[in-house]
């Protein structure tokens, strides 16, 4: 799952240094605020995948395979509806976005190029949220793996094919992520097919279409909906804030943030396989199971957080110069990599417990531990610190993410004794 999860930044940061070697920070700046709007429409939606794979780990776990199926087709039918309304919608979504955003003109139309062409793998993107987390939830990782690898092989090729041969600039880095998405797909439904075949006839309609099913997927679904926005939320305003502050800091903070997304991918491989091991555990009832899963993860998400910041102690320096050619933009990142090398132990914790969280169902709770780090110590945090600047909104990041993981391991202390009494 690591290298599965891995396989997602590292195409961020070949964008990242795609755009870093062209002649000026403007390019990275556009993509860095075209990102930004496809990370509230795309990250928003990621309930697709993460309570897709809770629902059917624990159907896995039940050894229901009706169930396993129908949450498939659910999810799959959901993820079709979503998508068509933000193609009908995309033209209005785009002007909104781009008028709340602070940036010059010329940034606002390059990132307006970006996400038109961006947008056509919205059906791609959804639907394979929803088979990763199927996948996931059956404890297979090989076809997840092997998705993922092979999207971001063309992905990665076809951006260097488009920016350098074709001189495309912005529409190549969008128009090669929109053909990588539907090859994804292509894969991963041709694995669902051949998994769906040996499983012939185990799948009503009247399974897909259970009102108490829909209405429970809804709920669990609406939880993560609501805790992925706040999150996507700290994110897109320490975005903006950062536009605030001129284009060379946003090009810098775009190029640290990078650090931020390849440690957090890294920990989510354990995240996600706390997710399906968890509802694994908690759909069998087997409390001896769960007790080793949460340990386990815990203990090596410690050690792979302790790695990374050694990592970004040592090799910091060397990667900023990887991404970007920009002498000023280099200067600006040196200076705030401290606030990196700090990141991966502040917030290691919060990245397990979002898949213990999620393989227990303790959706909610999830939920409510986002909305208290974001109003009570995010917003706080960074009003009480715009005088510092750009340091500010690193500092109120990093208090972001502790109050993410402190407040989630006093959550889960409180419910580890109702977890622990299955029999």
């Amino acid at each position: 799952m690591i290298l599965s999860n891995i396989s997602t930044p590292l195409l961020g940061l070949v964008d990242t240094a795609v755009l870093g070697h062209l002649d000026s920070e403007q390019y990275l700046a556009a993509v860095a605020l075209g990102g930004l709007i496809f990370s509230f429409i795309f990250w928003g939606f990621g309930f697709l995948r993460m309570g897709t794979t809770g629902l059917t780990a624990h159907a896995f776990g039940d050894g229901n395979r009706r169930e396993i199926n129908a949450v498939l087709m659910r999810a799959l039918v959901l993820a079709i509806a979503i998508s068509i309304v933000l193609l009908v919608l995309n033209q209005t979504i785009s002007s909104l976005s781009l008028s709340l955003l602070q940036s010059s003109d010329n940034i606002k139309l390059l990132s307006a190029q970006y996400f038109e062409i961006r947008i056509l793998s919205a059906p791609a993107t959804l639907c394979l949220y929803v088979l990763m987390g199927w996948f996931l939830g059956q404890q297979n990782v090989k076809v997840p793996f092997l998705v993922l690898l092979l999207t971001n092989i063309i992905n990665i090729s076809l951006d260097l094919l488009f920016v350098y041969h074709f001189k495309m600039q912005i529409e190549g880095v969008a128009l090669a992520t929109v053909f990588a998405e539907y090859s994804g797909l292509a894969i991963a439904l041709i694995a669902a097919l051949r998994k769906l075949r040996k499983h012939k006839g185990c799948c009503y309609w009247r399974d897909v279409m259970s009102l108490n099913k829909i209405v429970s997927m809804m709920r669990i679904n609406s939880h993560i909906f609501i805790r992925t926005w706040c999150l996507i939320f700290a994110f897109a305003f320490f975005t903006a804030q950062g536009a605030k502050l001129g284009g060379v800091i946003l090009a810098a903070n775009t190029v640290l943030l990078n650090f931020q997304t390849f440690m957090a991918y890294a920990l989510d491989g354990f995240a996600h396989a706390a997710e399906a091991l968890v509802g694994k555990a908690v759909g069998a009832k087997n409390k001896v199971m769960l007790k080793q899963v949460i340990l386990t993860a815990g203990l090596w998400s410690f050690v792979i957080a302790i790695l990374f910041s050694l990592l970004y102690l040592y090799f910091g320096y060397e990667i900023i110069d990887q991404l970007t050619d920009l002498k000023s933009v280099k200067e600006i990142a040196y200076q705030y990599l401290p606030w990196l090398i700090l990141m991966p132990l502040v917030s290691f914790l919060c990245y397990l417990f979002d898949g213990i969280f999620i393989g227990a169902m303790l959706t909610a709770q999830m939920r409510n531990t986002m909305i208290f780090s974001l109003f009570c110590v995010f917003f706080p945090a960074w009003y009480y610190s715009q005088h510092l600047g750009n340091i500010g909104l690193w500092l109120t990041m990093t208090l972001f993410m502790l109050a993410r993981s402190l407040s989630m391991l006093i959550v889960f202390i409180r419910h580890r004794e109702l977890l622990m009494k299955m029999k």
